[in-house]
């Protein structure tokens, strides 16, 4: 891997998209310190530090963030509100089919489009995550930490003011994953999303160094290596079916003939079922926060009851977030698959599964196999999901949020740039990472 690394760095092309690509990422990173107008930071620590439902609630946030909460940073919304976009057009595309088939048809063009319409709904998603997060934190903390927010005399232009802020910061944040698609190495947007997460390692650590006794330091770094090889693994795992091309015949020349094969994920979902089930699990203690300070006293215990239950206090919270995380990766997938059509690809390239007929049949069995498949990345995400509470009992910290869905992402943002420095040192004839 050091070898890789030195030829890497020795291809002026490839070391040029590395050092572009630390360089925004250091960039990203300098513009999370920057806070909205007007906050008041003091207040806003004390009541991340208070303990209880809220602080719980959005430390997690902070922890998804990188600290831009901590912070209450212009990018506090982070990229979310733009992957959340990306993720409800591909949901609606299978209700519009004629939609979905011109896209399709279009290729580049309607991908094009596809990406214009991610654009657009960015922006009302984004001024929508910044207001409810203000709002969320202004009621659990008090308005100290944020005076000028509301709709009261005085009030509508800050107001107005801090939602195009951090309305601009996610745009902001945005642009510069497109630059590192465009002309660095790796996914953009998951490196983003990367770089935060990766900054608050080191101070998690001392957290744990300064609560626990040095054995507690050894066991949670055990469990995290031995987290990224399971994540590694279950990855990388795929079930390859073999496909036949039949020959053609042109003139005097024959084309086509030969087999291959069509790799099946055993998480094709990925990330996705994490971000939704977290999603739908912190709306409803979101929701809450508004009327935990109700004149009702029923509106008010009802509402703390949903704010302890939605933010992990509740020993029925880890079950539900399991089997939320298992339901909505069997549907992202059975979406996924339905996009690629493979049984459609396969028969207009001329190819077939040995002992499955074309068509209907083919399309039965890849759905079949798929269904199996999932089972084992369901479980996994759902796994994943809950490992934070599961060391937890045992270590007594929450630290490990960070390295269960945060790692997820680390480790697959990892892999996927080392694959793209691979082809890259493999078209000039180096030798890559990956043996």
């Amino acid at each position: 891997m050091i070898d890789g690394l030195r030829n890497a760095l020795k291809l002026p092309d490839l070391r040029r998209k590395l050092f572009y690509t630390v360089l925004i990422l250091v960039l990203f990173r300098l513009a999370s310190n920057i806070p909205v107008p007007g906050v008041n930071r003091v207040a806003l620590q004390k009541m991340l530090s208070g303990g209880g439902g809220a602080s719980q609630l959005f430390n997690l946030l902070d922890l998804l963030s990188g600290g831009a909460v901590a912070n209450f940073s212009v990018l506090a919304a982070g990229v979310y509100p733009y992957v959340t976009a990306s993720i409800v057009l591909q949901l609606l595309l299978p209700i519009f089919p004629k939609l979905e088939q011109r896209i399709r048809e279009e290729g580049e063009a309607g991908q094009r489009k596809m990406n214009q319409w991610t654009f657009y709904l960015t922006v009302p998603l984004s001024v929508l995550q910044a207001f409810g997060q203000i709002r969320g934190i202004t009621a659990a903390g008090g308005q100290q930490i944020l005076p000028s927010f509301g709709f009261g005399p005085g009030q509508t232009l800050p107001t107005i003011t801090i939602l195009i802020t951090m309305m601009a910061g996610t745009m902001f944040a945005v642009w510069l994953g497109e630059l590192i698609t465009e002309q660095g190495i790796g996914n953009g947007l998951s490196l983003i999303i990367f770089g935060g997460i990766v900054s608050r390692i080191p101070q998690n650590l001392g957290q744990i160094w300064a609560t626990d006794h040095i054995m507690g330091v050894l066991i949670f770094l055990v469990i995290t290596m031995l987290t990224m090889l399971f994540i590694i693994y279950v990855q990388e795992g795929e079930r390859r079916i073999k496909v036949q091309y039949g020959k053609r015949v042109r003139g005097m020349k024959v084309y086509g003939g030969g087999s291959t094969y069509i790799p099946l994920k055993v998480n094709t979902a990925g990330m996705i079922p994490l971000i939704f089930a977290q999603s739908i699990l912190l709306f409803p203690a979101v929701l809450a926060q508004f009327f935990v300070g109700s004149a009702s006293e029923g509106v008010r215990n009802f509402a703390n009851l949903l704010q302890n239950f939605f933010s992990g206090s509740s020993p029925w919270y880890a079950p539900l977030y399991f089997l939320t995380v298992v339901g909505f990766t069997y549907f992202y997938t059975d979406v996924m698959v339905q996009q690629q059509n493979l049984p459609e690809m396969l028969q207009k390239q001329g190819g077939f599964i040995p002992g499955v007929r074309p068509g209907k049949k083919t399309e039965e069995y890849i759905n079949n196999l798929y269904r199996r498949i999932t089972l084992a990345g369901a479980l996994f995400l759902g796994l994943i999901a809950v490992l934070p509470y599961i060391v937890g009992l045992f270590m007594r910290t929450n630290v490990m949020l960070i390295t269960s869905a945060g790692l997820l992402i680390v480790v697959g943002t990892v892999v996927d740039t080392m694959r793209q420095m691979e082809a890259q040192l493999l078209m000039r004839h180096y030798e890559g990472f990956l043996q």
